[in-house]
């Protein structure tokens, strides 16, 4: 009986991990684990990105731009890593969209093998320390989460998770942002 115990654990333990259980900190409550909130002026920061650039968000002010915050051992982050790259990098990025993946706690060369394996042609910054995500999450917060920035460098929408509507919305946020001159 004790050996069906073990399985049915390991199964359980199992299915939790892969349907990304551990992107998430179950004690994020109504913030979503946000230090941040939409109105607040975006915090700045530089990183350097997988395609050989370094990227100051102040220096993007007069742009839409979107913060994926992510990372290659998050499952729901693979889930939504090509829905963003489709149905926004994709249509958006020659209409001014600026788009730069926050690659949480790992290093350039993983950031590099993560875009590669999702496919992904937008740019990953390597947060290692987690610097970056700190100052627009708590630090026990989960990834999977997109912070939209307007061209006066004000935060309009934030999300969580991978919640199909939710994206649908930002999505719509994005396109009108980019149609505003």
């Amino acid at each position: 009986m004790s050996k069906i115990k073990f399985l049915a654990s390991l199964m359980l333990m199992a299915t939790l991990i892969i349907s990304g259980f551990g992107c998430n900190s179950g004690s994020e409550g109504k913030d979503r684990g946000y230090i941040v909130k939409v109105g607040d002026m975006a915090p700045d920061f530089t990183v350097s990105l997988t395609n050989g650039n370094n990227f100051t968000l102040s220096e993007n002010r007069g742009r839409v731009v979107m913060l994926q915050f992510t990372a290659s051992w998050c499952g729901v982050c693979r889930k939504e890593m090509p829905h963003i790259e489709s149905e926004i990098w994709q249509p958006l990025k020659d209409k001014g969209l600026v788009l730069v993946g926050i690659d949480r706690m790992e290093n350039m060369q993983t950031a590099l093998e993560f875009a590669q394996t999702m496919g992904i042609t937008y740019p990953l910054a390597p947060d290692m320390e987690s610097e970056v995500f700190t100052i627009y999450a708590r630090k026990d917060a989960g990834v999977t989460r997109n912070v939209i920035v307007d061209r006066q460098g004000k935060i309009v929408f934030l999300t969580r998770l991978f919640d199909v509507d939710e994206f649908n919305r930002m999505v719509a946020v994005i396109k009108e942002l980019l149609e505003e001159q």
